[in-house]
C-alpha cells in the first residue's frame, strides 16, 4: 500500500513538473518564434527537402531511366581539368596541394595495465596519450618509400598483392604505395573465416600478404592452406615485439618498417598504372556463398570519388573518424575522399572509440573524446545500437528525467519538421550524448544496410547531427545513391549520383512493375563507369549480372526499389530474400527483419519462411537488459543469459513481443513469425553468421540453427 502511494505521489510530481515545462516551453516559442523565423529561414529548408533530385530520362512498359538533375560540384570539375583519372595521380597531386596539412593520425598507445574491476576480475586496459599526425608530405613520402622498397625485396613481379590488416594509416600507406608501382591490392576481410581468406588468396595466386602484428598468428592455421605465399610483410604493434617463430618454413617474415627503411634510399623506378589497370580485387563480405573477388579498375575509384565529392559538403575545418574495415569499397572510398580534399583521417577502433570502450581505462578519454571528429561512416548495426544504448539510459534514470527526456525529443521532433533547429534543447538536453562521439560531430555517413526511419529519427534528434545514407555495391564501387544533406526524410537512399544511371526493371513474379502507382517498382540495375568489369575468375557469373548497352556498363544489383516524385528511392525488397509460403503468399524476409529489428528487445533477427507450411519463424538474438527485464516481469531472477534463451516462458513472452511489433508495423499475418528461437551467442563476422558490414548471411544462420527451426516448426 505504502509503495503504491509512493508511487502515485511520483507520478503526480512528474506530471505537474511536466505540465509547468510544457506551459514554460509554450511561453518560450511565442517570445522566440518571430527570431528564430528570421534566423533560420525554415521555408527554404522545406522547399530544399522537397526539390526534384533526378528525373526519368527514359520510360517504357518494362524499364524507366533516372538521371541526377545536379551539375558536377568544384572538386568533380577539377579533377577532369586535371585528367586525374588514376588514385596515383590523385594523393601526388594532392600532396602538393596540402602538403603541411594533417593528413594520417594515430593514437599512441603509452602501456598496457592491469586494471581491477567491481567484480574482482582484472582487465588489460590501454593507457593513452595523444594523437600523432603525418603531413600530407609525410605521407607521400612514406607510399612512395613503401613502393620502392617493395621492388628493392623483388615483390613486384607478381601483380596481385593481398593486404589483410585491420583499419589503421598503415593499411592506406600501403595500398597507395602498391598504386605507385601498379600492383593490384586484394582487399580480405579481417573477420573471415580460414576458408574465405585462403580461398581469396589462392585465387588470386599471390605471393605476397600484407598484414599486422593482431592477425599474423592466423598464418600459423592459414599458410598450410595457401601454398603460393612466400613473403608476409607485418605492420608492428605499438607496445609489443612480433613473434615470428613456430611458423612454416620457406616464408620470409619482414617489419612493415623495414620496407620503408629499404626503400629510403631506394632509387628503383615506379611504374605508374593507367586508368583502365586494376586498382583492387575486392572481395565481396559473401552473403551468399563463397567470397567473389569484384574487380574496380583506377577509373571506378576515382569516378566514384567525383560522385560523393558532388554529393557531401565538406568543409575545410572537417576531421574524419576512421574505424570500420578498409577492405570494405565504403569505407575505402570515404577516406580517399578525405585524402582528395584534405580532411584529416584520425584511425580509432572499437576497443578504444569511446570513453566506454573495452580497452580505454577507468577515468581515461576514447579516441573520439581526444579527435573531435566531424565526420565518420557507420553501419545500421551501429546506429542501431547507439539508439539501443540512448533508449536504455534513459529508461535507468528515472521516472523524471525519462519524462524530461521523452518530452524534449518530442518537442525537437515537432520543430524539425516544420523546419526548425532547437538550439537550447541540443545544448541542455542532448548535449551529454553529443559529447559520446567528441561533441562535434556534424556528419554520420551511413551504408552497408537498411537504416529504420526509427534509429535514422532518434540519431538524428539525439546527436544533433545530419544523418545521411547512401546505397551502392561493391560491384558498383559503392556509389549508386547518396541522400541529399537538405533531404529531411527517413527510409530512403537518396537519388542516384552524378555519374551513373539508375534503371528499375519489372519483376513480374513478384508483381513489380514500372507501371505501378503512384511509385514505379523494379529491380534495380545500375549503370555508369563505376560499374565493375566483372568477376575475378568468374565469367559465367560476370555474364549473369553485368551486361553492355548503348556503351554503358550495367550491374544487376538483385535489389527491389521504388522510385518516388522527387526522384529518390526507396530500397523495398531483394530477389534473395524473397520466400514464398505454403498457400501462395510471398513474404520478404529482410523487410520483415527490418521491422522486427525496431523492438527494442531484438539484437540481432533472422527470419525464416519454409515453402511447405503457412507461416514464418525466428531466430533471435536478444538484447539483454530488456531480456532481464521480462524475466523479472515474468518472476524469474538469478538466471544468466543462455539460461533465459531456454527457458520457455520467456521465449512465449519474447514472441508476444514481436507480434505487437510486427502488428504496429502493418505486417500481414502470414509475415508475422509463428515460433522463436532465442539465440545466447552474439552473431559475429568472426563465427561468419554475418558478414564484415554485419549483413546476416542468410544460409550460414540456417545451417548452424536447422535443429531449431524444425523444432519450431514442429510444435
Amino acid at each position: 500500500m505504502i509503495v503504491e502511494d509512493k508511487q502515485e505521489m511520483e507520478g503526480f510530481w512528474v506530471t505537474s513538473a511536466i505540465s509547468a515545462i510544457k506551459a514554460l516551453s509554450y511561453v518560450y516559442d511565442l517570445l522566440t518564434f518571430p527570431v528564430f523565423l528570421v534566423l533560420q529561414r525554415p521555408w527554404e529548408k522545406r522547399k530544399a527537402s522537397r526539390r526534384i533530385k533526378a528525373r526519368p530520362i527514359a520510360k517504357g512498359e518494362q524499364t524507366v531511366t533516372y538521371r541526377s538533375v545536379d551539375p558536377p560540384r568544384p572538386m568533380h570539375i577539377t579533377l577532369e581539368r586535371e585528367n586525374i583519372d588514376t588514385l596515383e595521380k590523385m594523393f601526388s597531386w594532392v600532396a602538393k596541394m596540402h602538403s603541411d596539412k594533417r593528413c594520417l593520425g594515430t593514437r599512441e598507445i603509452l602501456a598496457e595495465e592491469d586494471e581491477l574491476q567491481p567484480n574482482g576480475r582484472i582487465f588489460k586496459k590501454y593507457k593513452m596519450g595523444e594523437y600523432k599526425w603525418k603531413s600530407y608530405t609525410d605521407v607521400d613520402r612514406l607510399m612512395t618509400s613503401f613502393s620502392r622498397g617493395l621492388s628493392e625485396f623483388g615483390l613486384t613481379t607478381n601483380k596481385n598483392i593481398v593486404i589483410f590488416a585491420e583499419t589503421r594509416a598503415e593499411w592506406m600507406i600501403a595500398a597507395y604505395g602498391c598504386f605507385k608501382q601498379n600492383l593490384t591490392i586484394v582487399t580480405i576481410y579481417a573477420t573471415l573465416g580460414d576458408e574465405a581468406i585462403a580461398h581469396g588468396i589462392n585465387e588470386t595466386e599471390v605471393d605476397t600478404v600484407i598484414t599486422s602484428h593482431a592477425l599474423l598468428p592466423k598464418f600459423k592455421r592459414l599458410l598450410s592452406m595457401v601454398e603460393k605465399v612466400k613473403t608476409i610483410i607485418y605492420m608492428e604493434d605499438q607496445l609489443q615485439p612480433t613473434d615470428t617463430t613456430g611458423y612454416k618454413e620457406g616464408v620470409k617474415f619482414i617489419p612493415f618498417s623495414d620496407v620503408i627503411k629499404q626503400g629510403n634510399s631506394s632509387t628503383a623506378s615506379m611504374v605508374p598504372p593507367q586508368s583502365d589497370d586494376t586498382a583492387i580485387i575486392m572481395y565481396t563480405s559473401g552473403s551468399t556463398g563463397v567470397p567473389k573477388g569484384v574487380l574496380l579498375s583506377h577509373f571506378n575509384i576515382v569516378t566514384a570519388l567525383k560522385a560523393f565529392c558532388d554529393a557531401v559538403e565538406i568543409k575545410s575545418d572537417d576531421v574524419f573518424l576512421g574505424f570500420l574495415p578498409l577492405a570494405h569499397v565504403y569505407e575505402l572510398l570515404a577516406e580517399s575522399v578525405c585524402l582528395l580534399t584534405g580532411v584529416p583521417i584520425g584511425y580509432s577502433s572499437p576497443l578504444t572509440m569511446i570513453d566506454s570502450s573495452s580497452k580505454i581505462q577507468r577515468g581515461s578519454k576514447g579516441d573520439a573524446s581526444v579527435l573531435h571528429p566531424t565526420c565518420l561512416t557507420a553501419v545500421p548495426l551501429i546506429l542501431d545500437r547507439i539508439s539501443k544504448g540512448i533508449n536504455e539510459k534513459v529508461k535507468r534514470s528515472g521516472i523524471f528525467k525519462q519524462a524530461i527526456f521523452n518530452f524534449a525529443y518530442n518537442y525537437k521532433k515537432k520543430w524539425y519538421k516544420r523546419g526548425y533547429d532547437t538550439p537550447f534543447v541540443n545544448k541542455y538536453i542532448f548535449g551529454a550524448a553529443r559529447q559520446v562521439l567528441g561533441g562535434k560531430v556534424r556528419i554520420i555517413l551511413c551504408g552497408g544496410a537498411p537504416l529504420t526511419p526509427e534509429t535514422h529519427t532518434q540519431v538524428k534528434i539525439c546527436l544533433c547531427v545530419t544523418v545521411i545514407q547512401g546505397y551502392g555495391l561493391t560491384e558498383t564501387t559503392s556509389c549508386a545513391t547518396v541522400m541529399d544533406k537538405s533531404d529531411r526524410s527517413t527510409g530512403r537512399v537518396g537519388a542516384p549520383t552524378t555519374v551513373c544511371d539508375m534503371r528499375l526493371e519489372n519483376w513480374e513474379e513478384a508483381g513489380y512493375r514500372v507501371t505501378d502507382t503512384p511509385c514505379p517498382r523494379g529491380e534495380i540495375v545500375i549503370g555508369g563507369d563505376v560499374v565493375s568489369a566483372g568477376y575475378y575468375k568468374l565469367p559465367d557469373k560476370t555474364k549473369e549480372d553485368f551486361f553492355e548497352e548503348d556503351g554503358k556498363r550495367w550491374f544487376r544489383t538483385g535489389d527491389i526499389g521504388e522510385f518516388h516524385a522527387d526522384g529518390c528511392i526507396k530500397i523495398i525488397d531483394r530477389k534473395k530474400d524473397l520466400v514464398k509460403l505454403q498457400f501462395g503468399e510471398y513474404v520478404s524476409l529482410g523487410k520483415v527483419e527490418s521491422e522486427l529489428k525496431t523492438c527494442p528487445l531484438v539484437e540481432n533477427i533472422c527470419v525464416y519462411g519454409d515453402a511447405h507450411k503457412t507461416y514464418t519463424v525466428a531466430l533471435v538474438v536478444p538484447n539483454q537488459y530488456y531480456l532481464d527485464e521480462i524475466a523479472t516481469n515474468l518472476g524469474i531472477t538469478g538466471k544468466n543469459l543462455e539460461e533465459l534463451c531456454n527457458n520457455l516462458q520467456v521465449e512465449k513472452a519474447v514472441l508476444q513481443e514481436l507480434v505487437e511489433q510486427a502488428k504496429k508495423s502493418n505486417l500481414q499475418k502470414f509475415e508475422i513469425p509463428g515460433a522463436v528461437k532465442l539465440c545466447a551467442e552474439q552473431w559475429s563476422p568472426d563465427m561468419g553468421l554475418v558478414t564484415a558490414a554485419f549483413k546476416l548471411k542468410r544460409k550460414a544462420v540456417q545451417e548452424r540453427y536447422q535443429q531449431e527451426i524444425n523444432r519450431m516448426y514442429a510444435s
